[in-house]
């Protein structure tokens, strides 16, 4: 039978990076995984990230419907849907406000039958664990129905803070394994049993949040993308966005994590949507949004004439 693995955690956790991690060693041994990436506005610029590694015919993008709930319909026919392989497994990212015990609940439900009962795999945020304020119980949630917890963001942690942490989500699983993604062992994947433990109730809806995308012009430069990020409310946990740079051939990847760190990187190849940011969390409309990235340009773009001014005199003198 063909094990399913779904990976939950907190916007900004590490999914993606552990998806990554886990897809390289399982092509190395043998295994084809089909992949299914799931997000509020652009799945499938994440989607793209992962052309290197897998075939694009065995990665889908499941964009706007959460699939914890009104996205589960689509979710489960497209899982039906998958070619059968001979070793394959199906890899399933949910997006970082999913209510993970509601996904557990329902996905498993109407499955072919070549398919084992789905298990769950939580990544754990080491540095930012239960800092969410507000949207700590939605963060505690999302371990309860998991057979694995993947602990990332050690770095800038204590052996102190490490070890609280794990006492913690030990008390809200204590039947879960709990594991460094580098330990990550992972022929006994797809043997993990599901979770049966009970959980504690909470409120659908608090996993559901305002998000919203808009195009986003031609950059003048990279500091342009610090100060759309930085501008940000802190109430938006999540910026990520596809750009181009004027003078740069390709095109530049980023994202502004929930503790307000802004990561920077190349993009595989050309945005199929064409550039855009998007940003989800409370508060997120087209117009706050359209505001930050007209301001931000405006900036920058006086700032330049600032400096080609000053160079100006420079030159005379």
């Amino acid at each position: 039978m063909e094990a399913i693995i779904t990976f939950v955690g907190f916007l900004g956790a590490g999914k993606t990076t552990l998806l990554k991690f886990l897809i390289d060693r399982f092509s190395d041994e043998g295994w084809e995984p089909f992949l299914i990436l799931n997000d509020y506005e652009n799945a499938h610029m994440d989607a793209q990230q992962f052309v290197e590694q897998i075939r694009s015919k065995n990665i889908k993008a499941l964009t706007g419907s959460c699939i914890c709930c009104s996205g589960i319909a689509e979710l489960r026919n497209t899982v039906n849907r998958i070619p059968k392989r001979e070793k394959g497994i199906t890899l399933i990212e949910a997006n970082g406000t999913s209510d993970a015990c509601s996904l557990n609940e329902f996905l498993g439900v109407g499955l072919n039958d070549r398919f084992s009962p789905p298990i769950q795999i939580s990544v754990v945020d080491v540095k930012n664990w239960q800092k969410r304020g507000e949207h700590n119980e939605l963060e505690s949630n999302q371990i309860q129905v998991s057979s694995l917890l993947v602990l990332t963001h050690l770095e800038h942690t204590t052996k102190k803070r490490q070890a609280s942490v794990i006492n913690e989500i030990k008390k809200l699983n204590p039947m879960a394994k709990i594991i460094f993604m580098n330990d990550i062992d992972i022929s006994l994947l797809p043997a993990l049993l599901p979770a049966t433990q009970t959980v504690q109730e909470m409120d659908h809806q608090k996993a559901h949040w305002s998000s919203c995308s808009v195009d986003l012009p031609m950059l003048p430069n990279s500091q342009c993308i610090h100060a759309i990020c930085n501008a940000l409310p802190k109430s938006i946990l999540r910026v990520k966005g596809c750009a181009q740079i004027k003078g740069e051939s390709a095109y530049t990847y980023f994202e502004r994590n929930p503790d307000g760190s802004v990561h920077i990187r190349p993009f595989n190849g050309i945005p199929i949507t064409g550039t855009k940011v998007l940003i989800i969390g409370p508060g997120s409309n087209p117009e706050i949004l359209k505001k930050t990235i007209d301001t931000s340009l405006n900036t920058s773009a006086q700032s330049e004439e600032d400096n080609l001014e000053s160079n100006k005199k420079s030159i005379k003198i």
